[in-house]
């Protein structure tokens, strides 16, 4: 008697585990609905079986009805990548909102890509002349159309880093513009600006230029992660990096530079912004800042305490 009462129950805890494992493989799997286990089975509607569990076979399937949309394309998409194959296996065709939520494209959040550096900005119609001298390189960037000020100027407001930070802090996003006294136009384009407490503002859309003979423009984009895109002390001026384009304004017009670590080399390898030399004098320092309406929202325009970068 005991013999077959512990068979009763040994049979009944194994049909137990046998009932639990099919329903946890067709929850996983998306085969088959829960309904499997007692009654019948059912074939997904989905492509690859997902996010059909719990329906009734007389239930209408949703993605049956609609038509199929075509894949995403954004040249990001690479079909040789071995993750991108997985994913697609498993997930479809990429979709331009999947879930109802908008993909984050170079179009709409240019900052959050690295500086292109074969694209031009078109001139505004608020531009001066040394604008739109400029105005070019700012392509896929948060100033590409918004009308710019002059905030700082060294001949004007003094070749100090107090004046400096005095003149562009907490105002965003901001173009260095420096030109030697052997009349090379150069400077950068810091993302992040400026506000003054001791910051390593990061960002990967940060980017050296410097003028051609030719009046073309070449772009040196950061290199090695978003970090030190901008050095930030009160105590110094400007500085991509630590040492890529560095102009500390205590008390003379020394600008210096090397590449490499923060910002890429020239494609020829020359590792200074000035071409043929790594410290020049310059003759005018001028940065400009994004016109923004009273009340409308500055990105970058405070202190990162907790960015990663």
């Amino acid at each position: 008697r005991a013999f077959m009462t512990t068979t009763t129950t040994t049979a009944i805890a194994m049909r137990l585990i046998l009932a639990t494992l099919l329903m946890s493989l067709s929850l996983v799997q998306g085969l088959v609905t829960p309904n499997f286990i007692w009654k019948t089975t059912q074939v997904s509607h989905t492509a690859r079986g997902f996010n059909n569990f719990f329906k009734k076979p007389s239930e209408p399937s949703e993605t049956a009805s609609k038509p199929e949309e075509p894949e995403f394309v954004d040249g990001a998409y690479d079909e040789d990548d071995p993750v991108e194959k997985i994913f697609g296996f498993f997930f479809g065709k990429r979709e331009e909102a999947p879930l109802g939520l908008s993909r984050m494209t170079s179009q709409k959040f240019p900052e959050q890509y690295p500086a292109v550096t074969d694209e031009w900005a078109e001139p505004v119609a608020t531009d001066n002349k040394e604008m739109a001298a400029v105005r070019p390189v700012l392509k896929n960037t948060n100033l590409e159309r918004r009308a710019l000020k002059l905030s700082y100027s060294a001949n004007m407001n003094g070749w100090s880093a107090l004046s400096f930070h005095q003149a562009v802090d907490r105002k965003g996003g901001a173009l260095v513009v420096c030109t030697t006294k052997d009349g090379l136009l150069c400077g950068g384009y810091n993302p992040k600006g400026w506000v003054g407490f001791g910051e390593n503002r990061g960002s990967i859309a940060a980017f050296l230029f410097v003028q051609n003979p030719n009046g073309s423009f070449t772009k040196l984009r950061k290199v090695g992660g978003a970090g030190m895109a901008q050095m930030d002390y009160p105590e110094m001026g400007v500085s991509f990096g630590a040492d890529s384009l560095v102009i500390p304004l205590n008390g003379d017009k020394v600008a210096r530079s090397k590449l490499g670590s923060y910002y890429e080399r020239f494609e020829d390898g020359t590792n200074t912004l000035f071409r043929d030399k790594s410290a020049v004098e310059l003759k005018d320092l001028k940065v400009y800042h994004g016109v923004y309406e009273e009340g409308e929202f500055i990105p970058h325009a405070d202190a990162e305490p907790f960015a990663l970068n």
